[in-house]
């Protein structure tokens, strides 16, 4: 085999037959088989490269994801919880693997959140020291902090195993 020093992974020209062996059509198909897996689990995924066939294992943390939002989108159109949208922050949330906190999956470049340097990959674990863990926990703190006369709510965010403290501008609802 290779060299330790190479790390498996699947690289540019790569064309992906199967996965766990099951054959994969088309990138639809690659998408939903590779869905079916939880991130961050490992799967083996036989590619055709320079002509001939091998079988790597891939953990499913590294795999580009260009076809995920597509095919997320398709499967359930009626489950927008897993990625909501907090319009007013600017910003799209999705649940954590460990259903501890919820992962920032965009940030809109004009909002507050933008100016406070929250960016795709933080990890919001609280909003005013209540643990948050869906999107309509924020919503909630948010709708309190507004009721209670807060102007604005402090969130707890992770990155990198760092802890920071942002503070957010309640939405004028």
């Amino acid at each position: 085999g290779d060299g330790p020093g190479k790390k498996a992974g699947i690289t540019a020209g790569d064309v992906i037959t199967q996965v766990e062996g099951k054959d994969v059509a088309s990138p639809k198909e690659l998408a939903r088989l590779i869905g079916a897996y939880s991130p961050g689990k490992s799967v083996e995924v036989t590619v055709w490269r320079d002509g001939k066939s091998q079988t790597i294992k891939v953990d499913l943390g590294t795999l580009p994801s260009s076809d995920k939002q597509a095919s997320a989108d398709q499967q359930q159109p009626a489950a927008p919880a897993s990625s909501d949208t907090l319009a007013d922050l600017g910003l799209t949330l999705t649940k954590s693997e460990n259903g501890k906190g919820l992962v920032v999956t965009n940030v809109d470049p004009d909002s507050d959140a933008a100016d406070r340097g929250i960016q795709p990959g933080d990890i919001i674990v609280a909003v005013n020291s209540a643990e948050v863990n869906a999107t309509s926990d924020v919503s909630k703190a948010m709708a309190d902090a507004a009721k209670s006369g807060r102007k604005a709510v402090l969130m707890q965010i992770t990155r990198d195993d760092r802890n920071r403290f942002v503070a957010l501008p309640v939405a004028k609802g």
